[in-house]
């Protein structure tokens, strides 16, 4: 295992779909070995997500990890590791909320984004095994941002309001909520 470079805003890759995974690579050596240093790398950066076209792997694949509820994000739900391969995103409702989003791939910035609430999850998992989950509030807005980046989006590109970006010591003085 070992940590990779999370590659920042500029890098062509962030901006690029990536390609879904071969399912008949799903379990091999080398997919192991990408996703223990996915793990390695969320852990290593505090986030709570990470895609791999974040650490310049074009491909469909995602990790999501909420280890506890005292997160950089606040008092937020827990999510135990998983992994989520050439996943798709219906939304359930159409009511929304936002939340300041920040991004290893954007470090040191934050910004307000609005998302839909309520959303279902299909993937295939480590396991080579279709899943579907749903997903509310804070925890559907961590799918939608990481699975953006298997898109070739940055949660910039949902914030409406530029005045509503804030570095991160301007967005702990001026916007957290106490």
């Amino acid at each position: 295992m070992s940590v990779r470079e999370v590659i920042r805003m500029g890098h062509p890759v962030l901006r690029q779909k990536a390609k879904p995974y071969p399912e008949e690579k799903i379990g091999t050596a080398e997919f192991v070995e990408l996703i223990e240093d996915m793990h390695e790398t969320l852990h290593e950066y505090g986030g709570i997500g990470l895609a791999a076209p974040q650490i310049n792997v074009p491909y469909q694949i995602a990790i999501i990890e909420i280890p506890d509820s005292g997160t950089r994000y606040g008092d937020i739900p827990l999510m135990p590791f998983g992994v989520y391969i050439n996943p798709t995103i219906t939304t359930l409702h159409t009511q929304q909320a936002g939340y300041w989003e920040g991004c290893l791939s954007i470090p040191g910035i934050r910004g307000y984004v609005e998302r839909p609430q309520h959303i279902r999850v299909e993937y295939t998992d480590d396991n080579v095994q279709r899943q579907s989950l749903e997903a509310r509030g804070f925890l559907a807005t961590v799918f939608q941002h990481e699975f953006d980046h298997l898109q070739g989006k940055l949660f910039i590109d949902h914030v409406s309001d530029p005045t509503m970006m804030a570095y991160e010591e301007e967005y702990m003085t001026y916007h957290l909520e106490n």
